[in-house]
């Protein structure tokens, strides 16, 4: 009898609590979405309809025929079966189209995951979407296809020349001469930060770096901003320390400062920033020096201080490797890896943070 009675209050407790777990949830998802500047939170596809079991790294670009996004995903990260997919977005009223894949590790009659898609739109030229291939991060190589409509089409890949893997997760920027200048990395003898610029479109290049010493800064992944005030350049890097590093440039990219640490937290997990038409830079990245939770969005304006001003997920899970961009309009994009499971887009209005 005593046992039922246990029992019983054990079944009415989570019967209880289970209604009120899902309102604490929806309420947080309010709370999320009323944040000054915060315009819409969506996943590009719903649970119900994911295209593969799991996904990660998306990029971002503005085309003609609106945003358009790009990931990895596949059965896990580094199966086999990891391709490239891409989604649309028309308009800010309209959902984002049906998920196809654009590329896959097909080499001869062996298939290799892909990995760390990044999506970049010259002033001239053609759309350029880089990716990865390999077994691993310490073997892959780069990849690179184009498209000339928006990318409803593409061309056949090429691969990139040996130790040549262009922007390794975040976007390049474009320099004022037309060359495109890549932040890249390695990670097959310790992590090492390079700079890699092409200006004819991914036909030849010139490899800058390492600018870091693996054993004092373990980094990875820079993301350029460009600071309008004396022109000089900053890239914001992971790392294995603890803390999101540094480097500068004054010279658009030919030599780099020593690496630093800054005063922002990392959990050994991807970022991205964007240089803002106000001169402004937004970063995202996680505020915490272990997990993937929560996902901020900062902001300064020389690079000295950063205000954290948006909480994008704070409850347990992973949200990572995020990709920002503002939209000739003058609106700020993000995505970002919801949980292995989907990705999550979300509209920033810059002018009221």
């Amino acid at each position: 009898m005593k046992a039922r009675t246990i029992l019983g209050f054990a079944i009415l407790f989570l019967i209880i609590l289970l209604p009120i777990s899902e309102v604490a949830s929806k309420e947080w998802e309010i709370i999320i979405q009323h944040q000054r500047g915060y315009q819409l939170g969506e996943f590009i596809y719903e649970l119900n309809e994911k295209p593969t079991p799991e996904c990660h790294a998306s990029t971002l670009v503005e085309t003609n025929d609106g945003i358009l996004a790009a990931w990895f995903g596949g059965l896990e990260e580094k199966a086999p079966d990891v391709g490239i997919w891409i989604s649309r977005k028309r308009h800010i009223t309209e959902p984002w189209s049906k998920p196809i894949e654009v590329a896959n590790g097909i080499e001869k009659s062996t298939r290799y995951p892909c990995w760390n898609p990044v999506l970049f739109q010259p002033s001239k030229g053609p759309l350029l979407l880089f990716y990865k291939v390999g077994p691993n991060p310490r073997e892959w190589w780069g990849m690179l296809i184009t498209s000339e409509d928006d990318g409803h089409t593409w061309s056949e890949p090429v691969r990139l020349p040996d130790g040549i893997w262009g922007p390794i997760k975040n976007k390049p920027i474009e320099l004022l001469n037309g060359d495109i200048l890549c932040g890249t990395s390695s990670e097959d003898q310790g992590w090492r930060v390079f700079f890699q610029i092409t200006p004819d479109l991914g036909k030849t290049w010139k490899t800058i770096g390492p600018v870091n010493d693996p054993k004092k800064f373990a980094a990875i992944q820079p993301t350029i901003l460009r600071f309008k005030k004396d022109q000089h350049l900053e890239a914001l890097c992971r790392s294995r320390q603890g803390v999101i590093t540094r480097v500068i440039s004054k010279d658009d990219g030919l030599t780099w400062s020593p690496m630093k640490k800054t005063k922002l937290p990392n959990p050994n997990s991807g970022i991205d920033g964007v240089t803002l038409k106000d001169g402004r830079q937004f970063l995202v990245y996680n505020h915490t020096k272990k997990g993937r939770s929560p996902l901020n969005l900062a902001i300064t304006k020389y690079g000295k201080r950063w205000k954290q001003v948006l909480v994008l997920e704070d409850k347990p899970g992973e949200y990572s490797y995020p990709a920002i961009i503002q939209s000739s309009d003058g609106f700020v994009h993000i995505t970002y890896t919801w949980n292995r499971k989907t990705i999550k887009y979300v509209l920033v209005d810059p002018a009221k943070l």
